[in-house]
């Protein structure tokens, strides 16, 4: 397999073309391309100007880093306004919020292990408008 390329169950190794990956919409207004590996998944969001992600958990690991615009990010009971080069670690099953404040966003985030919902280009963690306390919600594969 040459760096690069598709492996096992979409997978890819080497360098990612995100252009070439698939867009998840789980919710209005926020876009992701995950690509990912064995052990960990990328997640690179983009987030309209207001848009938000509800508070939601998942039984994986998270970090991520605001690459641009200006972040409401609550985890657990805190609550920061963040801006481009902060980071931040999310702990397995600890409920957390995003909203885009003062324009869009770009994130990059980190999963381990590998979001197996994303992985499937859906949505399985994050509510949606359409079925806001069944902790399971549709995406819109947009590629």
């Amino acid at each position: 397999m040459s760096a690069g390329k598709s492996a096992v169950n979409g997978s890819v190794s080497g360098f990612v073309d995100l252009a070439q990956q698939p867009v998840i919409e789980p919710v209005p207004g926020c876009r992701l391309r995950t690509p990912f590996g064995r052990n960990l998944m990328l997640s690179y969001l983009e987030m309209d100007a207001g848009a938000e992600v509800p508070s939601h958990s998942h039984p994986h690991e998270q970090g991520g880093v605001l690459l641009s615009g200006i972040l409401e990010l609550t985890i657990g009971d805190e609550t920061r306004r963040v801006t481009p080069g902060s980071l931040f670690l999310i702990p397995p099953d600890v409920p957390h919020r995003a909203v885009a404040v003062e324009g869009p966003v770009t994130v990059l985030d980190v999963f381990s292990p590998v979001r197996e919902d994303y992985a499937a280009l859906s949505n399985r963690y994050i509510p949606t408008t359409a079925a806001p306390d069944s902790g399971a919600g549709s995406s819109k594969r947009t590629d």
